[in-house]
């Protein structure tokens, strides 16, 4: 094993497909001569020339097109969008170009192109830079939807989104790209749609995903000094999600929190609340509970982002919520 950035997991592994295949080229804004606004292209440049490592206007949805038409003709594209939130300029050549094509094509245009950058909050930037929308693209038949939250998965899951054939949303979070973890060292992939038990526990079961992950773990351990035991499901991938080791937890543990960044409403967490009461109901001691951002569009003052994201206060009351409900 290695120690890793964030960031430098996810440079590992493009470089690495780079090498592999000359089909495969990144775009954006700044990934080249300035090394990518994150530093996540950083040299990059200097080993496969502007060719392969190029940089456009602002201007997404013109370059998501451009990356759309080579990946019908044969490329292997990955579109750097510097937020997700920029992404919403592109989302017709996404959800209604990259999404479909395969089908309406019968299958003779094959899509393999990554969309990755960052998502949701990144401390205090306000209403418009600070938005998830994992379950947005999570909606759409067509996409696969990634949003990894150690560098050892960052590095496993790109090298699978580049491999794959059809089109990847791999979300991303800024807070994370300074993150350091243990990276195994030589070839390894991890598969698209597998979730990662993070965390063994007996007493309730929380599934999340993404940087709110670490708010989790935090919690957990604040949880584990009053006695309550926690299993932490990291999902990796919600688009396809693995309800199977979700359902298999809650089997064992009897409750069930969620947790995720998204609003509310038709989020990743409904989803799976409604997939467990299906599945698992008559596993259940208590009635699931769920975290999310508060419904509201985000404050520019740091008190009240602090509020409106999922913290560990809230984290740790939704746990007892259920272990209590059931005592």
């Amino acid at each position: 094993m290695k120690t890793l950035q964030f960031r430098e997991a996810l440079r590992e592994a493009m470089n690495e497909e780079m090498r592999n295949d000359k089909d495969i080229f990144v775009m954006g804004e700044e990934v080249a001569e300035y090394n990518g606004a994150y530093k996540v292209t950083q040299g990059m440049l200097d080993e496969f020339g502007p060719e392969r490592v190029i940089d456009t206007p602002i201007a997404e949805n013109g370059f998501s097109g451009i990356a759309v038409g080579a990946a019908m003709n044969g490329l292997r594209p990955i579109v750097e969008f510097m937020t997700f939130n920029f992404s919403l300029v592109a989302i017709d050549q996404i959800i209604n170009g990259a999404a479909k094509i395969n089908l309406m094509s019968g299958g003779q245009f094959p899509l393999p192109i990554v969309f990755r950058g960052p998502t949701a909050s990144a401390g205090q930037l306000g209403a418009q830079h600070s938005q998830a929308f994992e379950n947005w693209y999570a909606n759409t038949p067509g996409l696969k939807v990634v949003v990894p939250s150690t560098p050892a998965d960052a590095k496993g899951l790109l090298k699978s989104a580049i491999r794959d054939n059809d089109p990847v949303i791999f979300m991303e979070s800024e807070q994370m790209y300074g993150d350091k973890g243990e990276v195994p060292e030589g070839e390894y992939v991890i598969p698209i749609g597998v979730a990662d038990v993070k965390r063994k526990g007996d007493d309730v079961t929380i599934v999340t995903f993404g940087k709110i992950y670490h708010r989790v773990v935090k919690a957990a351990e604040q949880l584990a000094s009053e006695g309550i035991d926690v299993e932490i499901i990291d999902l990796r991938t919600v688009r396809p999600i693995d309800y199977d080791t979700v359902f298999e937890s809650v089997k064992k543990t009897n409750r069930l929190v969620i947790v995720e960044e998204a609003w509310p409403l038709a989020s990743i967490s409904t989803e799976i609340a409604y997939k467990v009461q299906r599945e698992a109901f008559d596993y259940l001691d208590a009635p699931i509970q769920r975290v999310t951002m508060r419904d509201v569009p985000m404050s520019y003052a740091a008190n009240m982002v602090e509020s409106t994201l999922p913290n560990e206060g809230r984290i740790i009351q939704a746990v007892k919520a259920v272990c209590y409900a059931s005592a």
